[in-house]
Order: structure tokens, then sequence, then C-alpha cells
């Protein structure tokens, strides 16, 4: 594998976890989205929050045969930016911006193709991401979206894993999200309407963000059905069971005329 992938931040901890669950779901989930990239046919694609860049190489290799000819990764941190530049600048047909730089007049309608994999649970203004990906998407094009289950019974088990992870040092898991008893109570049984207040951090560059408490995925399902037309949902690292058995969940929307 790439070699400049395996020095990714996030792809160490991840991908190349010690520990073998870790790593196994991690994979479980790029492999789903490379899948998916391939069967929506794209040719430009933009990462939206592309992290250490990850997906997007692996999304390039020619082995994986999703087709891509131009891509754009794109990020908030200016630092993840330039790591991305340094490690994978020498890729073909790919480039690396500043999330605000999507707002340019040479990005409307720019890509048939829009990926955003565990991202949007920690945006704090949805609406203005959803907004800007209506944006970038030429009509018909397809959005990709995968968030983390945390409601039901996943969460239980995640927390049990954060817990032993962190104790570890394993994983991107220093720690465990603090849930009061009613908090717990509430994300198990949680509706499709925000259950419990989420609390917002600010990164070191002043970026706000959640962390992954209060998240519900229902309600971002909601949220993207008021701009697109969701065409499939899916979860992994098991496609079958639905969410009560599924660490992550994605939805297949296609762009709708503007």
């Amino acid at each position: 594998m790439n070699e400049a992938l395996r020095k990714g931040h996030y792809a160490r901890k991840q991908l190349f976890c010690k520990d073998g669950l870790i790593s196994w779901s991690h994979r479980r989930r790029f492999e789903m989205a490379l899948r998916l990239i391939r069967e929506s046919g794209g040719r430009r694609m933009l990462d939206y929050g592309c992290g250490d860049g990850t997906l997007l190489t692996m999304a390039l290799d020619r082995d994986a045969s999703c087709g891509i000819l131009e891509a754009v990764g794109a990020e908030v941190g200016l630092d993840q930016i330039d790591d991305c530049r340094r490690r994978l600048g020498a890729l073909n047909a790919v480039s690396f911006v500043a999330i605000h730089e999507l707002d340019a007049d040479r990005y409307r309608a720019a890509f048939d193709l829009v990926l955003c994999t565990e991202v949007l649970e920690h945006v704090v203004d949805r609406q203005c991401a959803l907004n800007r990906f209506r944006r970038v998407l030429a009509p018909g094009g397809h959005l990709i979206v995968s968030v983390p289950v945390e409601t039901g019974f996943p969460l239980l088990i995640k927390q049990i894993v954060r817990t032993i992870a962190g104790w570890r040092g394993l994983g991107d898991y220093p720690g465990i999200h603090p849930y009061s008893w009613g908090d717990l109570r509430r994300s198990i049984f949680a509706s499709e309407q925000q259950h419990i207040i989420r609390p917002v951090h600010g990164a070191a560059d002043g970026h706000p963000f959640h962390d992954h408490k209060g998240f519900n995925w229902k309600v971002l399902r909601t949220e993207i059905s008021m701009h697109f037309d969701i065409q499939r949902i899916l979860t992994s690292p098991l496609s079958s069971g639905g969410a009560q058995l599924a660490s992550q969940i994605w939805f297949v929307a296609r762009q709708r005329g503007l």
C-alpha cells in the first residue's frame, strides 16, 4: 500500500491500528466507500473533510478501479492541508484546498461526486455544509455520506471499546465521552428528534466542533432529505442487521434539479 498513506495521522490509528477489531472496522468502512465510489460512476470527486487523505488516496489507486479522473480534498485545518500536500502532492490530478475556498465560482457544479465520511457528526452548522454540497454538485451528481451510529445498542458497545482502547492508548480514542445515566438512557432509546444537548468544543485553530456525544443519525437523515433525494441507506462493518448492529451508517443521495 502507498507508503505516504501509511504515514497519515488517522491511517496509523485506524487502518493500521494494532487492535484487530478497530482495524477491521475501519477497513470495512473504507471498502464500503470504495465500492460506492465505483457504483456512482463519478469522475470528478470532492472529499469533503478529507482528513489525512486516506480515502482519497485509496480511491485514486489504479487497483481500486474507481475511475476517478480528478479529485479535490477539502479540510478546515491549514496544518492538515499542508500535511496532505506534502505527503500526497505527487498523486496525479489531485489537489487540497481549505473548505472555505469551495465557495469560489470555479467550484460551482464542479463535481459529479461528493464524499463526506465521518465528518458531519462533528460539524456544528450542518446546514451550511449541506448547502455547500448542493452548490458544488453538478445536476444529477451523487452525495455519499457516512456517519457513526451513536444511539441504541451500538453506543453501549462503542463506549466499552473506547474505554478499553483509551486505556491501551490505541486507535483514535484517547478517552471516552462522559454520559450521565440520563444521557445514556435517552441515547439508547433516541427517536428522530435530537435527544440530548450536544457539547460544543473549540479546536486549537478556533473552529467549533462536536465530539460524538449525542449525535443522532436519524436527525441527519431528515436534514439530508430536505436537500437531496436519498436513494439508499447502508451500514458497516456489517451489511445486515440495520443500524441496531452497525458501527457506521451510509446515505447515498442524488442532487435534485437546481
